[in-house]
């Protein structure tokens, strides 16, 4: 079988090539470069340690090696998707978009195609039942990253393998250590991959700018303070809103009149909800329930997060709709809901919140 290993110069991916030799196989280890473009040229959200990294590893494990460039099909899809959606005041997700229209879309139709199976170091697993191939939750709850993976298709889940979604990151970073990785000890990265180095403010500012709006607290519509603009503030965000005698929370955005409103205190109503109504759902293997009118017990994420949130989805028209059994909080527009079976093991499909 022949297999394609992404692979970021992290601990995660980098034993991932590692458990394949283990396995047999004989992996071509990709390292995919995708940046910001700036007036400058690129800013390059891996840095050059990275591939010194992969390269490192791909002559321990005697691996072909490729550096391959997506800049400018990650700028077209994955930025410019960012950057409408938070004009449009809605919370965009970067990260899954990245895995279904560059790791498993674009990678695929370039090099991927060449191979059996594309090999990443997600925290998740595959589930074979009834002749069909299911995207299904990692081992270790706390790591993982079904949720980013939460848009993919049917086709693409066919084709991965996720050869550390059976282990727990202790064990992973042990394997590392003990295989003496350089990345045995690097710090797991955190946020968004093309900001890289790049503040998110920062990024959002170079390409909206700042427009000074008013920060009005919802029940009364007293006058708090003032910001830079809405798109800098996403519902359910605590800091960086230089209020007092708080903690206030973004609650909801007016975007015609550039006005964010904000609620105090950790257990305002305002900031949880129990519905959440979900448009242009995708299920990544198949419809399980056809046109179902009565509800069905799921459990749903509608951020990363370790736990799973219990709770019923309907339809209603062609949309989905969950309930859920306990309030949660900071329900974004944009953002994605997650649906999985009602034990939390396979990831069904998602829908964008609206």
């Amino acid at each position: 079988m022949e297999i394609a290993a992404l692979v970021s110069g992290g601990v995660d991916s980098s034993v991932v090539v590692h458990q394949l030799k283990e396995m047999g196989y004989d992996p071509v280890i990709y390292y995919i470069r995708i940046g910001m473009e700036d007036k400058d040229g690129y800013i390059d959200c891996p840095s050059e340690e990275d591939i010194e990294i992969v390269t490192y590893i791909a002559k321990k494990y005697g691996c072909r090696f490729e550096v391959v460039s997506l800049h400018e099909e990650y700028w077209e899809t994955v930025v410019k998707y960012t950057i409408d959606s938070v004009k449009r005041g809605l919370t965009p997700n970067p990260d899954m978009m990245c895995n279904k229209l560059i790791k498993f879309g674009v990678f695929e139709q370039k090099w991927g195609h060449l191979f059996d199976k594309i090999a990443t170091g997600h925290y998740a697993t595959t589930t074979e039942q009834d002749g069909l191939t299911w995207l299904s939750t990692a081992r270790d709850h706390v790591k993982d990253q079904t949720y980013f993976l939460g848009q993919i298709s049917y086709v693409q889940v066919s084709k991965l393998i996720f050869p550390i979604g059976h282990l727990l990151k202790s064990e992973v970073r042990s394997i590392a250590t003990r295989e003496k990785l350089p990345s045995a000890q690097r710090r797991d990265s955190q946020g968004i991959c093309f900001l890289g180095k790049v503040n998110y403010n920062d990024f959002i500012e170079r390409y909206l700018g700042k427009k000074e709006g008013l920060i009005v607290e919802l029940e009364t519509g007293n006058i708090l303070g003032k910001h830079q603009g809405f798109w800098f503030h996403t519902i359910g965000q605590r800091k960086g809103l230089g209020l007092s005698g708080g903690p206030w929370f973004v609650i909801k955005k007016d975007v015609n009149r550039n006005i964010v409103y904000v609620s105090k205190g950790y257990d305002t109503k305002h900031q949880y909800g129990e519905v959440i109504n979900l448009q242009g759902f995708d299920f990544i293997t198949k419809d399980l329930w056809g046109d179902f009118n009565d509800e069905k017990e799921i459990t749903f994420k509608i951020r990363h997060t370790p736990e799973f949130t219990k709770g019923k989805i309907s339809r209603v028209g062609d949309m989905y709709r969950i309930h859920s059994h306990a309030p949660i909080q900071g329900i974004a527009a944009g953002q994605f809901g997650v649906v999985y079976d009602k034990e939390s093991h396979l990831c069904l499909g998602s829908g964008m919140i609206i």
